[in-house]
C-alpha cells in the first residue's frame, strides 16, 4: 500500500490540468493559477496548447507528451519531478487519460512516489450525460469504439446486457456506421442521444431512439466533436430477450415495444440466432 500526502511531500508534484472542451470561459481559475505556476507543462499537442496559454497570457514552456513519445518523455520527466519542480499535464481538450494522453505518466510518478494531483474540470462525457435526459446513474464510460465493423460489432454484443447508460466518443465520419452497428446489436427503440459541439455556438443534442438516430443519418451528415448515450438494457428488454415464448409471441413482444413487424422479426431472428424466414413463417402461421 502507498499513502500519498499530497501537499507534504519535498519532491515535486504532477497536477493534471483538465482544459475546456470548446468554450475557453469554462477554464477554472485554479487551472490557470497551476499553469502559470508549473515550471513545465506537459502537453499532448503544443500548438494547441499554446492557443490557450496565449488567452491566458501563460508564458510556461511546453514538452509534447503523447502516444508516440511518452517511453522517452517520462523518464525526463521523473528527472524534473524528482528535482522538486512542477509539472502540470494537459490533453487538448477536457481530462488528460480520459481518451487522452497520461495514464502513463501518472502510473510512473506513482510508482516513483511523487504525488498526483488531480484538479476538477471539463470533461465531454459526464457534460453530455447530465443534459441527455438518460439516467444519469449508473453510467458506463466507454470512449472511442474499434473502427473496424467486425471489432466494434462484437465488443457491442459485450456491452449488450449492460444495465447502465453508455457513454461513447465518436468521430463525426464514423458516427452513421456506428449507429447502424448499434441498430443491428441492440434494441433499435433503445433511447439514445448525439450531443455534438459541447460548450460551442453550434452545441446539439438529438435525442430519440436507435432507429430514428439511424433515420437522421442516413439523410443527415453532422460536423464536430460527438458524443453518443446509449440507454442500458431494461427489464423489458431482458424479459423479450428470453427464447422460451413461442417465435409468435416473441414477435408480438417486439411489436408491443413499437417495431414495425417486419424489424421485430428480424429482432427475434437475431435474439433466436435463427434465419429471418423461419421467424416470419412462424409469424404468420405459414407452417400449419
Amino acid at each position: 500500500m502507498k499513502k500519498q500526502k499530497s501537499y507534504q511531500d519535498e519532491l515535486g508534484k504532477l497536477y493534471l490540468v483538465p482544459t475546456p472542451i470548446g468554450n475557453l470561459e469554462d477554464m477554472t481559475v485554479r487551472g490557470v493559477k497551476i499553469l502559470k505556476e508549473a515550471d513545465l507543462i506537459a502537453s499532448e499537442d503544443t500548438r494547441n496548447t499554446q492557443k490557450l496559454l496565449n488567452h491566458f497570457a501563460i508564458e510556461v514552456a511546453q514538452k509534447s507528451l503523447h502516444e508516440h513519445n511518452y517511453k522517452q518523455r517520462i523518464p525526463e520527466f521523473l528527472k524534473l519531478l524528482k528535482k522538486g519542480q512542477t509539472i502540470a499535464q494537459v490533453s487538448d481538450a477536457g481530462m488528460p487519460s480520459i481518451s487522452d494522453p497520461g495514464q502513463e505518466l501518472v502510473a510512473a510518478c506513482i510508482q516513483e512516489g511523487i504525488s498526483v494531483i488531480s484538479l476538477p474540470g471539463s470533461t465531454a462525457g459526464l457534460t453530455a450525460l447530465i443534459a441527455s435526459g438518460l439516467n444519469a446513474q449508473p453510467n458506463y464510460f466507454y470512449g472511442f469504439l474499434p473502427r473496424r465493423k467486425k471489432d466494434q460489432k462484437a465488443e457491442l454484443k459485450q456491452l449488450a446486457t449492460i444495465k447502465a447508460t453508455m457513454i461513447f466518443y465518436e468521430s463525426p465520419y464514423r458516427l452513421k456506421n456506428t449507429v447502424l452497428n448499434m441498430n443491428e446489436v441492440f434494441n433499435p427503440q433503445r433511447k439514445a442521444v448525439i450531443c455534438r459541439e459541447l460548450t460551442k455556438i453550434h452545441e446539439e443534442y438529438l435525442r430519440g431512439t436507435l432507429a430514428e438516430l439511424k433515420e437522421y443519418l442516413t439523410e443527415n451528415t453532422l460536423k464536430g466533436e460527438c458524443c453518443l448515450l446509449i440507454e442500458g438494457q431494461s427489464e423489458q428488454e431482458v424479459d423479450i430477450s428470453l427464447p422460451q415464448a413461442p417465435l409468435k409471441e416473441q414477435v408480438e413482444q417486439f411489436i408491443a415495444t413499437g417495431l414495425r413487424p417486419n424489424d421485430a422479426i428480424k429482432e427475434v431472428a437475431k435474439q433466436n440466432n435463427l434465419k429471418k424466414q423461419k421467424v416470419y413463417n412462424a409469424y404468420h402461421e405459414l407452417n400449419k
